[in-house]
Parts: C-alpha cells; structure tokens; sequence
C-alpha cells in the first residue's frame, strides 16, 4: 500500500451530466488530484467514441470506456473488446424482433437510426448526435459492417425484453437500470465476462497499481462491479440504493461539490 492511489470516475451522474457538462468544481478537483501525485482514471459506461469534449479536457492518466471492454493510456489503445459484424448484425435483429431500440456503442463510431432513436426514446438523443459528431454513423447502410463493443437496448412499451436477453445472453452480460434513473428504459449489453471491476484490474495488473490503492466514485449500476471489486468506494448523493449500500462514504451530488468533498474526505486534495 502506498501513499499515492489510483481513483477512477464514473462519468454520467458521477462527474458530469448530459445537458451540463462538467462542474468546474470537479474539473479543478480532480486536477489538483493529479498535481498531488495520484492517478485519475475515466471508466465509465459510455463507449470511447462518446468520451465527449468536455471529459476530454480533464487531465485523465487514462481512460477505461464501454463498462471496461476498452482501456488507453496517454492516447494509446491497448485493449478493445469487440463483437465481430456478423453478432453486432444478429442483436440489431433481435432486439428489433422483440421491440426494442438498438443503440450500437463502438470505440471509432455508435451507430442507430434517427428515426427510431428520437427524443421521445430519451431526451437527449439530439444531445448525443451533437457530441458524436462525425462519429456517428446510421445502422442503416452498415448492418454487415459494425464495430461496437456493447449496446445500450432501449425499452419500449409492449416490448418483450425478456426474451431479447435471453436470446442475446450467449454474447452479452446484461446490465438493468433503476427505473428512477436517467437511463431506467435501457439495458446495457456488455460483452460477456467483461465489467468496469475487469478493466479496472486489467489497469492495476498493467500498471503494477496495488489493490488496496484503488478508489471509485460512482452512482449508477453499471458501477456495481467497481464497488464490489475497489478497495475505497464512494457514492455520489445521488446514487442507487445499491450503490449506496456498498459505499464507504456518502458525498454530495456533482453540482454540489461531491468529486471535491469526497477527494476531500480522503484526504487526497
């Protein structure tokens, strides 16, 4: 165990909000975190095409992205765990078969049709094609040719999720939301055996970084596996109950200082 740790952010609900951005608050915390020595990673759920700008400018030592089914460092790719094109083709069928809206997550592009993934899915949709940017691509015209790490399945209503998954659970591990939360009408597909707590240990096995230096910050459910597996857990305020129950500390939300009181509390900054 050393005096310098390894802290790695969630992103969405944990250091930044769709529509906001970053506070400043937490874009200056987590620099004076890096000035003191320690190491800032982003792992988040969002897949490395949709590591927006406004993550972009927080001085990260890395970035774990797609819920750990990609890992870079100092702009290096060194892991990318993709479904070939013919799995990415058969889940857009699938999910389409039983209802459900398929938002293909890669690293280089995501990719989904605007006409069915509109605003009335979820109300940032139009948020998301701004960021991508040049990075977004349509399924249609690229059934056969998708390079996605996971899936972000949105639920319709009358939809048959159930079945979807399990038809799909030979490829995927499947994470479910609170229904109270910002992405409650999603599953998450990540490829099987793979998980935040994976790419987190992946990191610390490359980079020689001990267990009991690790700490996460987190609020959702797809940071389920980081707070079962990191040494130091801590929830934002506005965290799932169970993230809440496994966490070590409590902090506040984002917009209410929670990245600095939380780097505070452990005497990091």
């Amino acid at each position: 165990m050393s005096d310098k740790k390894a802290v790695f952010f969630d992103a969405d609900g944990t250091i930044c909000d769709m529509e906001k951005g970053v506070p400043d608050s937490a874009v200056e915390s987590i620099k004076k975190l890096v000035a003191n020595g320690h190491q800032a990673w982003l792992c988040t759920g969002r897949s490395r095409a949709f590591v927006s700008w406004y993550l972009e400018q927080i001085p990260f030592t890395g970035i774990i992205s797609a819920c750990g089914a990609t890992i870079e460092k100092d702009g290096k790719r060194l892991y990318n765990n993709e479904r070939t094109p013919e799995i990415a083709k058969l889940s857009v069928e699938i999910l389409r078969k039983y209802g459900l809206i398929p938002v293909m997550e890669g690293a280089d592009y995501m990719y989904y049709d605007k006409d069915e993934y509109t605003t009335d899915v979820n109300w940032y949709t139009d948020l998301i094609t701004e960021s991508l940017g040049e990075k977004w691509r349509p399924i249609c015209g690229n059934e056969n040719c998708m390079h996605i790490n996971k899936i972000s399945a949105k639920k319709q209503k009358g939809c048959n999720a159930q079945q979807a998954c399990a038809e799909l659970s030979l490829y995927y591990d499947m994470i479910y939301h609170e229904s109270n939360n910002f992405v409650g009408n999603t599953i998450e597909m990540v490829p099987k055996g793979c998980n935040k707590a994976v790419g987190i240990a992946a990191v610390c096995r490359i980079f020689h970084i001990a267990w009991e230096d690790t700490i996460v910050f987190g609020d959702s459910n797809n940071d389920l596996s980081m707070f079962e597996y990191a040494a130091t857990k801590v929830a934002m305020g506005n965290a799932s109950p169970k993230i809440k129950e496994l966490a070590d500390y409590v902090t506040t939300d984002m917009f209410h200082y929670g990245i600095r009181n939380g780097l505070e509390h452990l005497g990091l900054i």
